[in-house]
């Protein structure tokens, strides 16, 4: 009966051990794209980075940043993500 305890504890932590490469590699694997965005929307500007898988995840998600910062409300938030940014700088690869 031990025997069989102690092979079910290895599977659990040899399944843990799995779990947690996979969260770590996926994780590490998300962030290969790093870019500065600034917005000018309604006579303010507001730059910020973030990175993300690839370089239009990662500029939308600045934009998207800014203007949270820039808009006021729902809808001035969806007008000033329409908008073009004012610039885009890669910050790393």
């Amino acid at each position: 009966m031990a025997k069989k305890s102690n092979q079910v504890r290895w599977i659990v932590v040899l399944g843990v051990v799995v779990l947690l490469v996979i969260l770590i590699r996926s994780t590490l694997q998300a962030t290969h794209a790093e870019y500065q965005v600034c917005m000018a929307f309604k006579g303010g500007s507001h730059c910020s980075s973030a990175t993300g898988a690839t370089q239009s995840e990662a500029i939308r998600s600045a934009q998207t940043i800014d203007c949270q910062m820039l808009a006021n409300g729902r809808d001035e938030t969806m007008v000033c993500l329409d908008t073009q940014p004012a610039s885009i700088r890669e910050v790393k690869k």
